[in-house]
């Protein structure tokens, strides 16, 4: 999620008057005589007082930790794709059971990387190649 230009500016604002010695009661008066009903709320200037008073120089959030994303790699799109074009026929739950991956990252892979589609249960590329084309028109 990005921070809002206005976010960031209280953020600055807030680090200013710390470093000006100010407390976090009059911050809070300051910011919401400049900002009115956009003021941040008391816990948030405290919290952000607090920060700054210890040192703290960045005035953005941190990278927050967790499970980095693995499943949406070029190894496990080529993998998908090798399934799909062996059996066009296959629904997402077998394909996402066959790589070992969950079906809303099949899902997506598909839509979005392989830019494909379903087509009566058929999962197909949305623009036909010249040879496509001229193949169904020959069968028509």
């Amino acid at each position: 999620m990005r921070m809002s230009e206005l976010e960031l500016e209280k953020r600055t604002n807030i680090k200013f008057l710390v470093k000006l010695g100010k407390s976090g009661d009059e911050i809070r008066k300051m910011l919401v005589q400049v900002y009115g009903d956009n003021a941040m709320k008391k816990t948030a200037v405290y919290k952000w007082v607090k920060r700054f008073s210890e040192g703290r120089g960045s005035i953005t959030n941190e990278e927050k930790s967790g499970r980095p994303a693995t499943s949406r790699t070029e190894e496990n799109i080529a993998k998908i794709h090798q399934t799909v074009r062996e059996n066009r026929r296959l629904i997402v739950r077998s394909i996402a059971e066959q790589v070992n991956i969950d079906r809303e990252t099949v899902r997506k892979i598909l839509t979005e990387d392989l830019d494909m589609r379903k087509v009566c249960a058929k999962m197909v590329p949305k623009e036909l190649t010249e040879e496509q084309k001229q193949r169904r028109v020959t069968i028509c």
